[in-house]
């Protein structure tokens, strides 16, 4: 008898236990009519979009490059495929080349941010292991666009920066120029790349 009273005693205290462990309803939040403009606006390709969509396509370019601003800058020529992604929100661009006297690859993803007003940029290329993330602006017309990222200088090991002028020079050729500090600590232009539509 009082082993079935403890069995009755232990089957009514698990009762509220297992009653706990039933699993609760997924919490749900309707967006009001205000986030979900907010959201909206944040997501949506607008005219700086289309000014990154002028580089989608196959282009040539020829660059040159300064090691030092005393020296002829190094001759190169190569190609660049952009393309737009992910509903026209970004510019996917791979450029290939040669770069002292070795195959060269970078890749850029470029893109407006809605929120902060500013375009961005992530780079990668064959001759690092780092990515460079810059930020920057354009013109209203998207004709020149300036753009400057942290890096690491692969000559000192220490914190550096580089910064980009891109410029239309016609519908069908921009120029890119990437600048950043010389042996002297001042600044010069490293590189120049000139884009021709195919």
């Amino acid at each position: 008898m009082k082993n079935r009273l403890t069995a009755v005693a232990l089957c009514l205290l698990a009762v509220p236990a297992f009653a706990q462990d039933k699993p609760k309803e997924p919490a749900t939040h309707a967006m009001n009519p205000a986030e979900m403009e907010a959201m909206t606006k944040a997501m949506t390709p607008g005219e700086p979009h289309k000014h990154l969509a002028r580089r989608a396509g196959d282009w040539t370019f020829t660059s040159k490059m300064w090691m030092d601003p005393s020296q002829p800058p190094l001759d190169s020529n190569g190609t660049m495929h952009g393309e737009m992604v992910m509903g026209g929100r970004y510019l996917e661009a791979q450029w290939k080349g040669n770069m002292m006297g070795q195959a060269f690859e970078g890749r850029a993803t470029e893109g407006y941010d809605n929120l902060t007003k500013q375009y961005v940029s992530s780079w990668i290329d064959n001759m690092a292991t780092g990515v460079m993330y810059s930020t920057g602006t354009c013109d209203e017309k998207g004709v020149k666009c300036s753009m400057k990222g942290d890096m690491m200088d692969p000559m000192t090991g220490k914190e550096s920066y580089m910064r980009s002028e891109l410029t239309w020079v016609d519908d069908n050729t921009f120029r890119s120029e990437m600048y950043g500090p010389g042996p002297d600590g001042k600044e010069f232009k490293w590189m120049e790349f000139v884009v021709k539509r195919k």
